[in-house]
């Protein structure tokens, strides 16, 4: 048993975690809002001065002016602290929340794929975005002001208790029936709250949903059912929030009414005091008007308890993701690759309990091409990403040039590989731009030029704006094979040693698909390129084709060597004939392939398919279910005798 149990942070510590070389900005701005509330005290003294005064014959006027003059003079301290104070937590707050969201950005890109593609779209939007900004008036007003507020009261019960000690007691007199009421409503406080974050996250994720499938809603005729989740998730979160004021409301308001019930005691005991002479008059008048304001500002600090508790959760929530496991990767690499080969030794990979990968052993020479082939799930994408490093193995290692992936940095590893997926993600930014991502400092002519040869530059050119043309929020305003083009040609143009195509050309329209693998065979060589297909009329002349099944090698080897000695390749071959036949025949309809593509690219990006692995295994589904649509493999004629002849 941990007998020094770890203290859990508070909303401070969290501040000064995240402000950065602001922690001190923010430590003034704390003090100069204490500052502030304690001249804003000096007016209640000086108006018990002024009391006192009357009471004792004062009769220069002069007197009582220095006095209005002084309780002015504090009254524009207050507000010149006031303001300085919330310029400087202004300041923290924005560089603070800046620093949040950098953080978090940097942490998902250091997370494995399969950690990121676990959490909601949703739920990583708004804690990113929304979340984050809603914390911007509470640290920067409700924070120091909170804290200036506690300093205040105990500023007024030290004075009075230098007066008198049993008025001092009798000004907190209504205090623990208001603590007690406190108490209870602190009581679960986070975790009601957290219910309430839950829940929206929750109705955050289904409003993404039904948006993002509102094509295949519709097809289906789902609309009703997808609504239906909609309505329950909103009926839910409305529920937590009101479970949380009924949990609320009863206990505030005690502490609302009780609090400033304090003269009720001050007032009569304090009299009782003053005829019996053990208080003198003046004394007593100060005191009444001090207790006034020993208890406005507790009032203040009760009214920020919401705030408090939700900044705290959202804080907590970013803390956790921050915790999240990383890719081990060092800062330096500890080892260079001697050259680009890669070698998997007895790797161990699943998602989840299930393992996918098997003990999976295969070398692949530098600049040779290696072509992935198998049936659905077998695993195929997956060895993909690994070499990727867009996971970590879970057994045996990955090398490349005989350095272990997982001794190379990021930075160092990334600039090795170039990754194509079937998923062509594109920024809401310019065509120009999506493509200069694969390097940074082309050249606008050697972004047309990389464009011609990965055979998209004719409709970027029909295009009104051409190369500036903005794409839209993840590409959207172009087709799906006008996507995997340009991120073809983004691919290209980084010009890494290593290539990574999965199904990198299943998007694209039969007239530019051998205009593609053309110029891809011509942009690979000396490269050392790994290729996942199911147009096995494509892959023919790979110097190696590996068979993969139920996560093991079935057998590897050229075409013509498969043909002999794998029945499993024999009958993906005379399976990928047969359609091709029926397709050259005629017998089968004509299709949009860019639209088909689509579909099936919504159909992946559908929220059913949550986990990794069930995506990985919807992915390698379709390309089978492709295979054998006939539309879909109408082009291998013209793809014939392979890419790479």
């Amino acid at each position: 048993m941990d007998m020094n149990p770890k203290k859990e942070k508070g909303m401070m510590d969290y501040i000064f975690q995240f402000a950065g070389e602001y922690k001190n900005t923010y430590r003034k701005s704390v003090l100069f809002a204490v500052i502030g509330v304690v001249f804003s005290l000096a007016p209640y003294f000086l108006m018990g001065d002024m009391v006192k005064k009357l009471l004792l014959g004062e009769r220069d006027f002069f007197v009582y002016l220095m006095d209005g003059l002084a309780m002015a003079a504090f009254w524009i301290l207050r507000v010149l602290f006031h303001t300085l104070s919330t310029n400087l937590s202004h300041r923290t707050t924005f560089q603070l929340i800046s620093n949040v969201r950098i953080l978090l950005t940097d942490k998902l890109s250091r997370l494995p794929l399969g950690t990121v593609q676990d959490m909601p779209s949703g739920g990583l939007k708004s804690i990113i975005c929304e979340r984050t900004d809603s914390m911007e008036p509470i640290l920067a007003h409700v924070v120091p002001e909170f804290t200036a507020n506690i300093c205040a009261p105990i500023l007024i019960f030290v004075y009075i208790l230098m007066m008198d000690w049993r008025m001092a007691l009798l000004s907190l007199a209504t205090l623990p029936i208001a603590g007690i009421a406190m108490i209870w409503l602190f009581k679960d406080a986070d975790v009601r709250f957290q219910k309430t974050q839950t829940t929206t996250k929750k109705l955050n994720d289904t409003a993404v949903e039904y948006i993002r499938g509102i094509e295949v809603i519709k097809a289906f005729g789902k609309a009703e059912r997808s609504y239906r989740r909609f309505a329950d998730a909103a009926k839910e979160n409305a529920d937590s929030f009101i479970e949380w004021m009924r949990a609320c409301v009863v206990p505030f308001s005690i502490a609302m009414v009780v609090a400033p019930a304090t003269l009720l005691s001050v007032l009569p005991i304090g009299a009782m005091f003053t005829m019996n002479g053990s208080l003198s008059l003046t004394d007593y008048i100060m005191i009444v008007i001090l207790s006034l304001g020993l208890i406005s500002p507790l009032i203040t600090v009760m009214s920020y308890n919401d705030d408090i508790t939700k900044a705290t959760s959202i804080f907590r929530e970013i803390d956790d993701i921050l915790k999240l496991e990383e890719l081990k990767r060092p800062e330096i690499s500890k080892q260079l690759p001697v050259n680009h080969d890669i070698t998997l030794n007895h790797v161990c990979f699943g998602y989840g309990e299930q393992e996918v990968l098997h003990h999976f052993s295969l070398e692949i020479p530098d600049g040779s091409v290696t072509a992935l082939v198998g049936p659905s799930g077998s695993g195929k994408s997956t060895v993909a990403r690994l070499i990727a490093s867009l996971w970590d193995v879970q057994g045996g290692d990955i090398k490349i040039g005989g350095a272990d992936i997982r001794d190379l940095s990021l930075s160092d590893y990334n600039a090795q590989i170039a990754y194509v997926s079937q998923d062509s993600f594109l920024f809401d930014a310019s065509i120009r731009e999506n493509i200069r991502m694969g390097k940074p400092s082309a050249s606008n002519e050697e972004v047309e030029t990389i464009a011609k040869k990965s055979g998209c530059y004719d409709f970027i050119m029909e295009l009104e704006h051409g190369f500036d043309t903005m794409v839209g929020g993840s590409g959207a305003h172009l087709s799906g094979g006008e996507r995997q083009r340009i991120s073809i040609a983004r691919a290209m143009l980084k010009d890494a040693p290593i290539l990574i195509l999965d199904e990198a050309t299943a998007y694209t329209d039969p007239e530019n698909e051998a205009v593609i693998q053309r110029s891809v065979s011509e942009l690979s060589k000396g490269k050392t390129l790994i290729v996942i297909a199911h147009r096995l009329s494509t892959i023919i002349d790979a110097d190696q084709i590996v068979v993969i099944k139920d996560g093991r090698i079935e057998a590897k080897g050229t075409h013509s060597e498969l043909l002999h000695s794998s029945a499993l390749y024999k009958n993906m071959w005379d399976a990928h004939m047969d359609v091709k036949d029926t397709c050259e025949a005629g017998d089968a309809p004509e299709a949009d392939d860019t639209q088909e593509a689509e579909h099936t690219q919504e159909a992946e990006h559908a929220p059913e398919v949550k986990h990794a692995k069930e995506a990985d295994d919807a992915q390698e589904a379709e390309h089978i279910q492709e295979a054998e649509h006939v539309p879909e493999v109408k082009h291998a004629k013209e793809a014939e005798g392979g890419v790479f002849a």
